[in-house]
């Protein structure tokens, strides 16, 4: 190797390692780790173990040589090395060079168990990239960077991705890391474990050498205010308040600029000495060289969850060793009080207490500014009361604070990308797309679109993907990324170069569906034959307008609807008629707010529709004006034609003939039979009260058979089917329990079944299990759906860049049956 080339990384084999360990000390050798069926322990928190490996990070009290022999040590607190004692033997330990001393000479872990990692310098340990930088916390604590490699499917091309993660441990960040090299390889990283210590806004303590200044110049102005009093002795004490590792720094500058030694104990000299400061001349075990001694952590008083000094303690140190006053410093983050000065001072007799808000964790700020240096798709917090838990409440309340700062739409596009859209279908009037690519390579381009085509919605079109694939140099995963940051853009080329869409705005055979709308489905503003054989299901697009006055219809409408989200879904989940989730993403019900939101009644009676058309262009103003003074649509347009031509075109007549039928008076139809116009008719399923405007006929069995649409208010019966998503989650069987069966279309009554429980039920716990078995049955037999049913869930009907408002939401959910 040229001495202009680059060393080559360490690469490290931990089963090896740990093997020649064991064998190096006689031990027995443990059985090979490794194996698939090995699942981590089930006490191992998620936030100590790294994704797509076997890396755990400082979660020792949790090892496992089953299930892994690779373990990480960000630094020597008790806290993070807790499992670890001189009979370990479980796994390889890779940390610093400073904390492997540490653990050789303090903990007297043996040594060949023991690996230390460069600073700044690639390992590849298990096949992964893993960089070691200063976490600036205490002596030797370290952030450790992975960058994994993963399997990719769809990535047609023989490049590995990679998946990157940063693991702080405990670290306080300061501007210079925004220099370090590998940390700028990490933007935009999978995950960042994050030291969430003091994640809460009331916690914006100031910089360490802020602190540090204050400790001195109180050193200096005390010292000197007793220096001039002539008092024959000792006169005023120094104690600094440390963890056995830790606020070193605050040490050494005191001692280099109030030109002081500093006292400390045997133990404490032995963990300076492994850290190779025990012979800088700087520590003394000698209390008569200095006024400034060391004390354990609680010795000056409790500091969690709020400050309370221990003046007792205080003096029985100053009678002990024969000082005057005694001025003690507690250097924490946790002692800061936001609304109050920066250093607060406990006073009592001859006795002071500073508290000091000197930190080695970051602070809010510093939290933030650091999530949004690295941008990460998502944080996870590594320190609160419940964040070992999956479902931790703790943990989501923090993430909240870094809402924004983290790479969104990259969490967005992993989400969408899990669901294969599977559908083939070209968009109407979509052409074929010249090939650009090398034809020696047609085959694999072709692969290339087909497993692009499973990635994004159906309405992209041909040439769109080849211009994707051809703009990332054939990489699926890239195009893909590239669409959805464009999703928009390629929705409106589509949408200007579909046939007749500028011609006909109106006409929903020429739109795209939406991206998530199964290709199966029929547009909803089809018109569908309703017969008293079938349960009742009125589409959202032949919705009826209330006939009742403007005051009479607000009144209506707010009893009924209270009755109807309370009403329980007891629909046949094997109705033909019933809809699947998908018909609810329609785009199409949004050409128009009047005639396009309401289908017209093609199934009147022949005789009626030919009289009816003539009546609608003799008195086609006045229809008009009928229409539009009842609040009506089009599917009204028929009656309003029979009771203008009855009344001659008084159009006044009319009306109160009209607001009369709907009252349930008597009118004279067309024939000049009288019928009442408000019959009701009951389902075989469920008690249904059901309006017909028009054109009703018996069948040959004396039934009635209705031929128009029909507006029904759903009254449940006592015989409800039972639903099988309030199971408890280890009962319910998401194929066998679901309401519809593999190969069929998921239908909305699942959907509306569990909104119904879930409004019922109080309980949290419960709510959560009952959603939790909807989507299993999705995600079974219909994962395309399942995105459709997130939107639901949070009252949408798609993303908010494609600005459709919940009130088509709110509609369906007031005008479909449940």
């Amino acid at each position: 190797m040229s001495a202009s080339e680059p060393p080559q990384p360490l690469n490290l084999d931990t089963v090896a390692v740990h093997r020649a360990a064991l064998s190096s000390l006689s031990l027995p050798p443990e059985p090979p780790p490794y194996h698939p069926v090995n699942p981590p322990p089930a006490s191992l928190p998620h936030s100590k173990l790294i994704p797509k490996t076997r890396f755990i990070v400082d979660g020792f009290k949790h090892a496992d040589s089953n299930f892994s022999v690779s373990y990480f040590l960000s630094h020597f607190h008790s806290d993070h090395y807790t499992g670890l004692s001189p009979q370990w033997s479980n796994g390889i330990i890779y940390c610093s060079s400073t904390t492997a001393n540490l653990l050789h000479q303090i903990l007297k872990v043996p040594q060949t168990f023991i690996f230390a990692l460069p600073l700044s310098q690639s390992v590849l340990i298990d096949g992964s990239e893993v960089w070691l930088i200063d976490a600036n916390h205490c002596p030797g604590a370290v952030q450790f960077l992975f960058k994994v490699p993963v399997d990719n499917k769809n990535d047609c091309s023989s490049v590995v991705r990679f998946e990157k993660y940063v693991h702080t441990g405990d670290f306080r960040f300061r501007d210079e890391m925004r220099n370090e090299s590998v940390l700028s390889e990490f933007i935009g990283a999978d995950a960042v474990f994050l030291d969430t210590t003091y994640c809460n806004p009331k916690f914006v303590f100031p910089s360490q050498e802020e602190s540090i200044d204050y400790i001195v110049r109180a050193i200096e102005r005390i010292g000197a205010e007793n220096e001039g009093e002539g008092v024959i002795g000792k006169k005023v004490l120094f104690l600094v308040a440390t963890y056995v590792i830790g606020k070193e720094r605050i040490l050494v500058e005191i001692s280099r600029r109030c030109k002081r030694k500093i006292h400390v104990n045997g133990k404490k000299m032995e963990v300076l000495r492994a850290l190779g400061l025990g012979e800088s001349g700087v520590f003394t075990e000698d209390e008569l060289e200095s006024d400034v001694h060391v004390v354990g952590w609680n010795m000056l008083g409790e500091t969690w969850p709020y400050f309370r000094p221990n003046f007792v303690k205080m003096e029985e140190i100053m009678s002990e060793r024969g000082y005057s006053k005694v001025v003690g410093f507690v250097p924490t983050g946790w002692t800061y009080e936001v609304k109050r000065n920066k250093f607060a001072v406990r006073t009592k007799d001859s006795f002071e207490i500073h508290l000091v808000p000197y930190s080695e964790h970051s602070n809010y700020e510093e939290l933030r500014e650091y999530v949004k240096l690295l941008k990460p798709k998502r944080v996870v917090p590594t320190v609160g009361a419940d964040v070992e838990k999956v479902d931790s409440k703790h943990a989501r309340s923090m993430q909240k604070h870094f809402a924004g700062l983290v790479d969104e739409m990259a969490i967005k596009q992993e989400f969408l990308m899990g669901f294969l859209r599977g559908g083939s279908e070209r968009v109407n009037g979509e052409k074929d797309c010249p090939l650009t690519f090398d034809k020696s390579k047609e085959d694999e381009v072709e692969k290339s679109v087909q497993e692009l085509r499973d990635c994004l919605p159906n309405w992209v079109t041909r040439c769109q993907m080849l211009d994707l694939l051809s703009s990332s140099d054939g990489n699926v995963v890239e195009a893909v990324s590239n669409f959805y940051e464009h999703e928009t853009e390629f929705h409106e080329q589509v949408l200007s170069s579909t046939p007749g869409t500028s011609s006909l705005p109106g006409n929903s055979e020429n739109e795209p569906v939406l991206p998530f709308e199964s290709p199966s489905v029929k547009s909803i503003n089809h018109v569908e034959n309703i017969s008293l054989s079938q349960s009742f299901k009125l589409s959202s697009s032949g919705i009826k307008k209330s006939a009742s006055s403007p005051g009479k219809r607000k009144r209506n409408s707010d009893s009924k609807g209270t009755k109807r989200a309370k009403a329980v879904s007891t629909r046949k989940s094997s109705d033909s008629k019933q809809h699947p989730i998908t018909k609810f993403f329609n785009k199409k019900m949004l050409v128009s707010e009047d005639s396009k939101s309401e289908a017209e009644v093609n199934n009147s009676c022949d005789d009626q529709s030919r009289f009816s058309a003539d009546a609608s262009e003799l008195y086609k103003e006045e229809v008009d004006q009928f229409i539009q003074i009842v609040n009506g649509g089009e599917s009204l347009r028929s009656y309003a034609a029979t009771i203008l031509e009855k009344t001659k075109g008084d159009i006044n007549t009319a009306l109160d003939a009209y607001y009369k039928d709907n009252t349930g008076t008597t009118i004279v139809d067309t024939n000049d039979n009288k019928r009442d116009s408000s019959k009701v008719i009951e389902s075989e399923f469920t008690n249904q009260i059901c309006f017909v405007d028009t054109c009703t006929e018996l069948s040959e069995n004396n039934e009635p058979e209705i031929k128009s649409d029909i507006l029904c208010a759903v009254i449940p019966k006592n015989n409800n089917p039972v639903n099988y998503v309030s199971l408890p989650p280890e009962r319910y069987s998401p194929v066998k329990h679901a309401c519809w069966r593999e190969g069929q279309l998921a239908p909305y009554l699942h959907i509306s079944r569990t909104f119904d429980l879930v409004e019922e039920e109080k309980g949290k716990l419960k709510a959560t299990s009952i959603l939790c078995n909807m989507f299993r049955s999705l995600l079974a037999l219909a994962p395309e759906d399942v995105l459709p049913a997130v939107y639901l869930c949070t009252n949408r009907i798609a993303p908010e860049h494609e600005n459709i408002v919940t009130f088509y939401l709110t509609l369906f959910f007031l005008f479909s049956p449940v």
